[in-house]
């Protein structure tokens, strides 16, 4: 009797003992996540590749006496032509800037052949690599420039447009967290139906995303692992979207074991086992698809990788341990007003994840020739997908540097007004700069600072920015100038070099990620047919939503292009996370098999138990990525859209329709060479223990 009291007391503390380490880690790395925003770094050479002639550039820039320049474009424009007056207005204008600001070079203004437009490029290397003296650099110019009496003024150029794209990172975390914590919030009050349980799972969301910011602060001092807007933004989503799934499947099952225990805490260590292998599974498929990332040449895509891990790891370890360490506190009541009486038996009610089932599991073969012929007209949408996306494009609410990039464009068509940087060994920098001038494509090319045995030269050519025309005249220079060992930067240089990593690293990280989810299924399901069903399911998945995109985002959002990073991203999320439900229902398949279920059977039930859950489940996380397409962000609202999209088809076509059927006609070979596919009487004998 006193044994059991003594045990009695210690499940009791163990909760509050999980719940008191938590509320200690939280008060420990509080103040670390809150520096998790300092550290994000968005300049363009933090997303390029480390070997990209463009990184060597920008890297050797910052050595040079001042240090990186900031460099910007006025723009003066009126319709049918300047006035005297307008370019007396321009010259004070740009003398007051020289007087207000330490330049590099006096500037030099430069009319268009129209007389419509007249340019002043202007460079200061005061500000350097702080990020907050470029934008009070380039602030401080844009009080300055303005127009009246219909003639406008636009300040573009690199220095602008960094500023532009810094700023809308700035709003990205803040704006992310709260729209993803409100619509995660309405669903959950609709799925529980309860005024009290949706807090619980929202609040063990919350705590791990602090820890998961504090955690991606410390990536970055302890290994100075690249942490870019873009990857915090995703990491925020990856927490509250992926820890709520985690969460939906533990709170179902352990509803489930209510009714059959007495104890809460006994109730909740059945379902931990119950369903701990699934949710431990699926994430560490996210983890490793996650990790597979770190092969990228891409710096943003390589630091990625275990920023969104460090989210993924923070979701599973608060939900498997503070979350039910607050639900058994709570007990039973905290299901209110839908309590799970001990020994009570589920309210029956019809339930549409059966009957999807049996109508799928009559004609088995003709759902799943139905379904992949489907998927596979969606995938033929890719055709459609527009080639890269240019800066210019990557805003959907254009801000002032892209407009001027615009203006410049149409007055200056003979030369183009966003230079190349070549960088040249000083000693060599003469030689370097005739070949340049001679080159085909170039306009213009002038010598500018020099320092450390480099020399910067700066290279006008005749092709708009981003264009095919600028391309090629990319590549020759890369050509011609190599033998002097001579780099080619600046931001048309930087975007091709962007495409190229894409291009390289979707090669070696698909793979990799296929690789490393199937090695995870084959442990979790014993089989090597079923990890292989599931993830020709989410390949098809992958492709049908691209295939999506590609019929919307031209013709209905009216966006110009496709981000470079959208094929990779979007495939190593829907692979990691579209598997997650496969996982819940394979694994609720091989629980029902082991308990002597019939292949259909087992099936048809596991679709019942586990369909509300993962749909649940689905919509959360499609909402949860569904929130990036608000952002102003071309590339974010792809990547959202593609993400959303394919997590609903994964949730309430495959995992529902063509898993369910494709285990039905598979029947027991689903489970070879494991014992699951062999004889029931086998497996009956295998279970059965030894005598002593």
């Amino acid at each position: 009797m006193g044994a059991e009291k003594t045990g009695t007391r210690r499940r009791r503390a163990v909760p509050w003992v999980v719940v008191g380490l938590w509320v200690a880690a939280l008060v420990l790395v509080g103040p670390l996540a809150g520096k998790f925003g300092e550290v994000q770094q968005n300049r363009a050479v933090d997303y390029l590749p480390g070997s990209a002639d463009s990184t060597q550039v920008a890297r050797v820039q910052d050595e040079l006496p001042g240090g990186e320049s900031t460099d910007l474009v006025l723009v003066y424009h009126r319709d049918g032509g300047l006035t005297a007056a307008d370019r007396r207005t321009a010259a004070g204008q740009v003398a007051g800037i020289a007087d207000g600001h330490e330049l590099s070079r006096e500037p030099r203004g430069i009319p268009s052949a129209d007389g419509s437009t007249l340019m002043y490029p202007v460079s200061s290397t005061g500000p350097g690599q702080d990020e907050e003296a470029r934008d009070a650099f380039v602030d401080g110019v844009r009080e300055i420039a303005g127009g009246t009496g219909g003639l406008s003024v636009e300040v573009g150029g690199p220095g602008a447009l960094a500023t532009d794209m810094g700023k809308v990172f700035e709003t990205i975390d803040g704006t992310l967290l709260l729209a993803t914590l409100g619509v995660v919030t309405v669903l959950l009050v609709l799925i529980y139906r309860s005024p009290f349980l949706w807090l619980v799972p929202l609040a063990a969301a919350g705590v791990a995303a602090a820890v998961a910011m504090a955690a991606g602060y410390g990536l970055h001092e302890l290994f100075d692992v690249t942490v870019t807007g873009q990857s915090g933004g995703i990491m925020t989503v990856l927490v509250l979207g992926a820890g709520t799934d985690y969460a939906l499947l533990l709170v179902s099952r352990y509803r489930e074991e209510l009714r059959r225990h007495e104890r809460p805490y006994d109730a909740m260590g059945a379902a931990l086992r119950g369903c701990g292998p699934a949710i431990l599974a699926s994430s560490g498929t996210v983890a490793a698809g996650l990790l597979c990332l770190l092969a990228a040449d891409l710096n943003s895509s390589s630091g990625m990788g275990p920023v969104g891990m460090i989210g993924v790891l923070s979701a599973l370890l608060a939900m498997t341990t503070l979350l039910p360490a607050i639900l058994v506190l709570l007990g039973r009541r905290v299901f209110w007003p839908l309590i799970p009486a001990f020994g009570s038996a589920p309210r029956a009610r019809r339930s549409l994840f059966a009957a999807m089932g049996t109508s799928a599991a009559r004609r088995p073969a003709a759902v799943l020739a139905g379904g992949g012929i489907l998927l596979g007209a969606l995938a033929l949408g890719t055709l459609n997908l527009t080639g890269q996306l240019k800066q210019e494009d990557s805003f959907t609410d254009r801000p002032e540097s892209i407009s001027a990039m615009r203006t410049l464009a149409e007055a200056y068509p003979e030369r183009s007004a966003q230079p190349l940087t070549v960088i040249a060994p000083t000693g060599r920098a003469d030689a370097v700069l005739d070949e340049a001038r001679a080159a085909a494509g170039v306009a213009e090319a002038a010598a500018g600072r020099s320092g450390g045995g480099w020399t910067e030269i700066s290279v006008f050519t005749t092709a708009a920015p981003e264009t095919a025309r600028e391309t090629r005249a990319i590549e020759a220079l890369r050509d011609t100038l190599d033998e002097h060992g001579a780099y080619v930067g600046g931001l048309s240089a930087q975007q091709l070099d962007l495409a190229d990593s894409e291009s390289r690293d979707r090669s070696v990280i698909v793979p990799l990620v296929l690789a490393a989810v199937f090695v995870i299924l084959v442990v979790l399901l014993r089989s090597l047919v079923a990890p292989l069903l599931l993830l020709a399911a989410v390949v098809a998945v992958w492709g049908a939503a691209l295939g999506i995109g590609g019929l919307v985002f031209g013709p209905l959002f009216g966006f110009a292009g496709t981000d470079p990073g959208l094929g990779l991203l979007s495939f190593v999320f829907l692979v990691a996370l579209g598997v997650d439900y496969g996982i819940f229902l394979m694994h609720r398949m091989r629980e029902e098999s082991l308990n002597g279920a019939a292949p259909q059977a087992a099936a048809l039930t596991a679709l019942r138990t586990t369909g509300g859950v993962i749909a649940s489940a689905g919509v959360v996380l499609a909402a949860t990525f569904a929130v990036l397409t608000t952002l102003p962000l071309v590339g974010l609202v792809e990547l959202g859209f593609v993400i959303a999209v394919g997590v609903l088809l994964d949730t309430f076509l495959v995992r529902t329709y063509l898993v369910t059927t494709a285990s039905v006609l598979l029947r027991r070979r689903m489970w070879w060479p494991g014992r699951l596919s062999r004889a029931p009487e086998a497996v009956r004998r295998e279970r059965q223990p030894e005598p002593v």
